[in-house]
């Protein structure tokens, strides 16, 4: 019972989603093909496929409830984007959220060169002055903005849209159950609802968590993009790891140096942006800059452009360059402290190379008192860029309730077993459902 209790409560949120009745979407499917045309790289099967299955949901007359699941760099963006024009052109708005403002900045600029000006696109954020943000609500009001982006300002009371036909909200996790639904709640019955994660996660977890929902999986990666090789590093061997950067900025390519925290810490034996930064700063003079969760956040977006437009060539940062943010020329990343980051977000944090056409590496440092599970993870990481696999790993080390900090966010562990070691026991009473 414990095991097909989840299922049946899934189940009962499901069937009431799938009764609420809609109005169809009309669209002309050439409008999208052309601009697939348009694009400078070729859709994979499993984005065409993902894109089928939303458009198939905006065009009947029941509710999309639908969770599009990806691995890092698999193309999910471009999917949204292609179902927000869509959605545009059966004379519906959009609003697409992100978690932060830089990721909201990058998804308006893609759907600028995906559109180039054929609808009315706006980003509203935190930033914006109060007399462009006036204007922004108004448009947006009087049905004037076919597509807004931003972060959850953009489903605060003060926010109306004369027709919402479609949210999308990027990386999911990071907003809470709440948000989500009153962002939903903006468009009424008539809004599908497409939820988007770059954190892949184990089928069996997935049906325990997001039973409720629909579910599209891009595992598929774009054929341009290589394989990031992975290697790993005493860090009493930081000199190796300067020589190996020296070479790479010769080339002209830029690199990620992550840190675990942001300063010297009494109580724990890590690494610190700070002190890294004046580090390398000393070695590279003029070539480095430094972000962390204390930027300032326009001085967050300022350095982050900077890097973008190769101003300097090491960005040292915390955590914080995990989600989303798109840096083709970046092609190395060093993890400090790697021992210290679950499975899962080092293949996030690593997921933020490899996205140019160059060779990319990936560093894993680490001092030499490893445990035996630190030494599995290090090794997984080493063999395999899927994220699928690596999840499913992660997950048989660290056990269901910590894969992805679910134990703090009120998500209940099971007793008896769990959805890794017991997933025959989870598709048995997911069928008998």
């Amino acid at each position: 019972m414990k095991f097909f209790q989840p299922f049946l409560v899934n189940s009962e949120i499901r069937k009431k989603i799938k009764k609420i009745k809609k109005k169809r979407k009309f669209f002309d499917k050439t409008k999208q093909n052309k601009i697939i045309k348009e694009l400078e790289f070729s859709l994979t099967n499993d984005q065409k496929k993902t894109l089928e299955e939303i458009n198939n949901d905006l065009s009947s007359t029941n509710k999309m409830f639908r969770l599009l699941q990806g691995d890092v760099g698999s193309g999910k963006t471009i999917v949204s984007l292609l179902a927000a024009y869509n959605t545009v052109n059966s004379g519906f708005q959009v609003a697409v959220m992100a978690p932060t403002e830089i990721l909201a900045r990058q998804h308006f600029n893609l759907a600028n060169n995906l559109f180039s000006k054929k609808i009315n696109i706006e980003l509203i954020s935190g930033k914006s002055e109060h007399k462009k943000k006036k204007e922004i609500l108004d448009k947006i009001k009087n049905n004037e903005i076919d597509i807004i982006f931003g972060t959850h300002a953009i489903f605060q009371k003060k926010v109306y849209f004369k027709n919402l036909g479609l949210i999308v909200i990027d990386e999911q996790h990071k907003f809470g159950v709440n948000q989500r639904k009153r962002l939903s709640d903006k468009g009424g019955n008539n809004c599908d609802v497409l939820l988007m994660t770059a954190t892949p996660i184990p089928r069996t977890l997935t049906m325990t968590l997001y039973g409720d929902m629909d579910l599209s999986i891009i595992k598929e990666k774009p054929k341009s993009r290589k394989p990031i090789k992975t290697y790993s590093k005493l860090e009493s061997k930081i000199d190796e790891v300067i020589k190996f950067i020296k070479k790479e900025i010769k080339l002209g390519n830029q690199i990620f140096w992550v840190c675990p925290l942001i300063e010297e810490s009494k109580k724990l034996d890590h690494s610190s942006a700070v002190n890294k930064f004046d580090y390398l700063d000393k070695l590279f003079p003029n070539q480095v800059s430094l972000l962390h969760g204390k930027t300032d956040l326009e001085d967050k977006e300022i350095i982050l452009d900077k890097f973008l437009k190769k101003e300097f060539q090491i960005l040292v940062s915390t955590t914080i360059i995990e989600v989303g943010i798109d840096f083709p020329n970046a092609n190395v990343i060093i993890i400090e402290n790697a021992n210290k980051f679950g499975l899962s977000q080092l293949h996030q944090l690593r997921g933020r190379v490899g996205r140019g056409d160059k060779d990319s590496t990936c560093i894993l440092m680490f001092k030499s008192n490893l445990s035996e599970n630190a030494k599995k993870r290090i090794n997984i990481l080493k063999e395999s860029n899927d994220g699928f696999y690596i999840s499913e790993e992660d997950m048989k080390i660290r056990g269901f309730g910590d894969i992805l900090g679910f134990k703090q966010s009120g998500i209940k562990n099971f007793r008896l077993a769990d959805p890794v070691h017991n997933s025959d026991l989870f598709l048995l009473a997911e069928k008998g459902n």
